[in-house]
Formats: C-alpha cells, sequence, structure tokens
C-alpha cells in the first residue's frame, strides 16, 4: 500500500531537511536527530516500492557515517585519511537532503506539483522552472541509461582500453541531450498553457491527510529540537 502525501508537505521536508543539514551537529543526540530525520524519507521510498533507491541511500549514507566518526575518533594523519573524511563528512552533510529531494522528485507528479504551488501562491515563473527541472533531471537519467547501453552493444567500456572513448561517446550525446530535453520540457510546459493569463485548473483535488500532518508534525519536532539542544542548551 503507498502512502500519497500531499506535495506541500514534501516540499516542506525538502525545506526542514536543508535548513537542519546547514547547521552542523556536534553532539551525540544531534547527531542522533540528524539520523533519524535521515531515515523518514528512507523508510518513504522502501513504502514506495523504490527498494533499490531506498537501499543505495543508505548504505553511502551508513558507510560515510562509519568512515567519518571512526576518523573524527582519532588523529587523523596523511592526505588519503583526510580526503576520506572530507569526502565522507561532505557525503553525511548533504545525503538527508538528497535523498528528500529524490524522493520528491520521484513520487511527485508535475500536475500535483503545479496545483500545490498555485495554492500557495507562488509566481508562475518560479512554478514553471521548478516543474522543467523536476522533469530534467529523471529523463537525464533515463537518456544516459540509453547511451550505456547502446555503448556496451559496440563493445566500449572503461575496462576495454578506450577509456577516452568511453568519454567521448558517452558525455558528448549527453550533453546535446540536456539541450535537447531543456527544449522540449521548455515547449512542453508552454504547450500546456503554463504561463499563460488564465487560471489553471487541475482535475486531482489536493487535501492534506492524516499521514501529511503527522510527517509535517514530526519533521517540525525534529527541527525544534535540533535548534534547542543546538542553540539554547
Amino acid at each position: 500500500m503507498r502512502l500519497k502525501l500531499d506535495p506541500r508537505t514534501k516540499l516542506y521536508m525538502i525545506l526542514v531537511v536543508s535548513a537542519v543539514v546547514l547547521m552542523s551537529a556536534t553532539t551525540t543526540f544531534l547527531w542522533t536527530v540528524r539520523i533519524i530525520m535521515t531515515l523518514i524519507p528512507v523508510i518513504l521510498l522502501v513504502i514506495e516500492k523504490r527498494y533499490s533507491s531506498a537501499l543505495w541511500f543508505a548504505f553511502l549514507y551508513t558507510v560515510a557515517l562509519i568512515v567519518t566518526f571512526m576518523f573524527l575518533s582519532e588523529e587523523s594523519t596523511g592526505i588519503f585519511k583526510a580526503l576520506l573524511t572530507g569526502y565522507s563528512g561532505i557525503v553525511v552533510q548533504f545525503m538527508p537532503a538528497l535523498i528528500t529531494a529524490w524522493y520528491v522528485v520521484r513520487t511527485t507528479k508535475i500536475g500535483e506539483f503545479m496545483s500545490a504551488m498555485q495554492k500557495m501562491h507562488v509566481p508562475d515563473g518560479i512554478t514553471i522552472s521548478l516543474a522543467v527541472v523536476m522533469r530534467f533531471f529523471p529523463t537525464i537519467r533515463e537518456e544516459y541509461s540509453a547511451i550505456s547501453d547502446a555503448m556496451k552493444m559496440r563493445g566500449i567500456s572503461l575496462g576495454g582500453g578506450n577509456a577516452v572513448k568511453m568519454v567521448e561517446y558517452r558525455m558528448i550525446p549527453l550533453l546535446f541531450s540536456c539541450v535537447n530535453i531543456g527544449d522540449e520540457l521548455s515547449a512542453a510546459a508552454i504547450t500546456r498553457g503554463l504561463g499563460g493569463e488564465v487560471k489553471r485548473t487541475s482535475v486531482g483535488e489536493l487535501r492534506l491527510r492524516a499521514a501529511d500532518w503527522l510527517l509535517i508534525t514530526a519533521f517540525t519536532a525534529v527541527a525544534v529540537l535540533f535548534v534547542i539542544f543546538k542553540y539554547i542548551l
């Protein structure tokens, strides 16, 4: 059974998580709060039956946490340890926001997103730009997968001594695809009447349900606890 959340709830999740990750965790309690906040979108991905994404995010985040705590508990000496610690710290810092954003992009329909932005009275320029971005990255991912399959059929791979060809044959088509996809998405937005003078209507009805209020309350409580224990206590 999938959990249908309002797009406004998902946007609020991104806002709260992005605000929390900007503040550094300096105590065990703050780290626990941040980890709990990170686990929520992972669980939501599992509920949406996106097991591969949830597993990869959980694995990368866990490994980065282990490396960070392992090297922070001892004196890090050497360039390799310093680079590894810095990389793991970046992953731990920004992975929660990335997981949440990925969940929102993969589970939100553009029509629902547009309706939610209209209900929040967001200007059309911002709404259309965000809608194009939300469709841009999944489309690029599909295009890159298609290019990779074509390269495998031609026997061009990194292990075959064709590293230069691999970069050339993958990146150049991908760059041209990025330009074409951006133009096509912009044209599609204009064709659908986005940004017109007439108020846009929607078939689906958006409303905040019990699950939405539960998640809004949970994320608000986590953010308040984080701020209180970091700056007040």
